[in-house]
């Protein structure tokens, strides 16, 4: 970015330009949400530590370098290549599959994982965990919006649904002796977490007991078969959501519980979540995160298969199937300014109650709560609201079995598919396996091999530039995504404007970004073929 775009940058807000922005609800309708919503959080409810956020050492980092207005007299885009890096690699996470005896037999290689936010707090949240009472891996991307509530309750409580809804009747009926008995239960899911990743922890017994509730309504249907994956996937999210905004309709005596329950239905979360068992590949998506595989073909080449669709305005299944459940009379309001009813860019959604609740039960259920504005949670009721759910948390479930082609899986939310195609995507990371490839080549040895030999070698591979690339491969894809200028490299002026960027004029530039990588393992691929 040059030194003339980064002045306009600044001299726009300070003129109050209004630059067309990539947020999901409009700010004539909530006002300052964000602002307002998370001061009564950190004040008064005390869900986290004084001084933490939702990334912990993530967010306090990044506030050291980043403006918090763009009315500050001593205005900067100036970072240190040092500090652009502390700030990218803040929220990486990564993790490698091994089993006891330190193989790796599993289709999942390794997974790498990052946010950066540009909302404040960030609204994107993030899962990934092994089934330990059924087979497989998953992983989640949850994009928040009006806050990031309703990310955080489905980023910790989605994976356990559908864990749950692929249970035998035998292991159902297990636990709930168990719980019954007041003896330990197993635990349902291995987490793999960020250490700065925040819990519900204040929630946490009601969100079991509800999960629990769950359980026993399968138990009630008296099915031994069973769902398949993609039907315990769509009962798995539909259940959830409706726990959502069952939740906040139940008598609540403890505040805390109430105001939570409160911000999760009145926030919402667009949410994609994959699941990997052996050769077997499923992605549900509501929403507008997206999922794409790479694939090297026999030619060496690299193609991009799509796994998901963006639940949009610009998605003509979606328009027509809107079209189908409300009246003709309503067919040109529903999507006003490419919006569900001119308020929402997704079209499918956890929360969001406005669009899904009729207007007197959103009226019986602000008029009993307390302290509503406090929360900065206001009943609004579009214009043409008239045959409610408008919104819906059903996903569109892709089944794709794995080949030994398949390098990996890319699942992010849209503040990287807003800055980067498929296909960039798919270029990079392919990019990236290649560089490490090159940088890191089989060492051979001469005879005979000492210490020194071994020191020599090792330097060898460190003068060819490994320790300075990006090691995770989403903070690779989020630099290029920030970053990049008309000719694909980064240019590091842009990068470090882009970091810098205040609170009151981030949002008009890029959202919240986050991106997990799965790489497979083409040998375990293979030896499924094979056997």
């Amino acid at each position: 970015m040059s030194r003339t775009v980064s002045s306009w940058i600044l001299s726009s807000a300070r003129n109050s330009i209004v630059l067309q922005g990539k947020g999901r609800w409009y700010s004539i309708c909530i006002p300052k949400r964000n602002k307002i919503k998370w001061k009564f959080v950190f004040s008064k409810t005390h869900l986290f530590p004084a001084g933490s956020c939702s990334l912990g050492n993530t967010l306090s980092l990044q506030k050291a370098f980043r403006h918090t207005s763009t009315e500050e007299e001593h205005f900067s885009f100036q970072l240190s290549p040092s500090q652009i890096n502390d700030i990218l690699r803040a929220g990486e996470l990564s993790h490698k599959v091994l089993d006891l005896s330190g193989k790796n037999t599993n289709s999942v290689l390794r997974f790498e994982s990052n946010q950066l936010a540009s909302n404040s707090p960030i609204e994107d949240r993030r899962s990934a965990a092994t089934c330990l009472q059924t087979a497989g891996m998953m992983f989640g991307v949850f994009d928040g919006h009006a806050g990031s509530a309703c990310a955080q309750a489905v980023s910790e409580r989605l994976l356990h649904y559908i864990a749950v809804s692929l249970m035998s009747r035998q292991t159902l009926e297990e636990i709930e002796l168990a719980v019954e008995s007041m003896k330990p239960v197993r635990p349902i899911l291995q987490w793999h977490k960020h250490p700065n990743d925040i819990e519900y922890r204040e929630i946490t017994s009601q969100y079991f007991e509800n999960l629990r509730v769950y359980w026993q309504h399968l138990l009630d249907l008296d099915t031994e078969t069973g769902f398949s994956l993609e039907e315990a996937m769509v009962c798995a999210f539909k259940r959830l959501d409706s726990d959502i905004s069952l939740e906040v309709q139940a008598p609540q005596e403890n505040e805390l519980m109430r105001n939570i329950a409160l911000q999760v239905a009145f926030s919402g979360a667009t949410a994609c979540v994959a699941h990997i068992d052996g050769v077997h590949l499923h992605v549900a998506n509501t929403g507008d995160c997206r999922a794409v595989l790479g694939v090297r073909e026999e030619d060496g080449t690299w193609s991009t298969l799509p796994l998901t669709r963006d639940h949009n305005a610009y998605d003509d299944f979606e328009i027509r199937r809107l079209k189908r459940e409300h009246p003709r009379s309503e067919e040109k309001t529903l999507f006003v300014n490419d919006r569900l009813l001119g308020i929402l860019m997704p079209s499918r959604a956890f929360g969001d109650v406005q669009l899904k609740w009729s207007k007197e039960l959103q009226h019986s259920v602000l008029e009993n709560s307390c302290d509503v504005e406090a929360l900065n949670i206001y009943q609004y009721v579009p214009p043409n609201y008239h045959t409610p759910p408008y919104l819906t948390a059903e996903p569109e479930v892709t089944y794709h079995k794995l080949r030994s082609k398949d390098k990996f899986l890319v699942i992010a939310s849209d503040g990287l598919w807003e800055m980067l195609s498929n296909e960039k995507v798919v270029q990079l990371v392919a990019g990236h396996l290649t560089e490490l490839d090159v940088q890191k080549p089989q060492l051979t040895f001469k005879k005979p091999v000492n210490l020194g030999y071994m020191h020599n070698l090792l330097l060898q591979r460190k003068s060819r530039g490994l320790a300075s690339l990006d090691r995770n491969i989403a903070t690779h894809l989020i630099r290029h995504a920030i970053g990049s200028n008309e000719y694909g490299e980064v240019d590091p002026e842009k990068l470090a404007a882009m970091l810098t960027l205040p609170e009151d004029l981030a949002r008009m530039y890029r959202d919240d970004i986050t991106v997990t990588v799965v790489y497979f393992n083409s040998e375990t691929i293979e030896g499924h073929y094979r056997s």
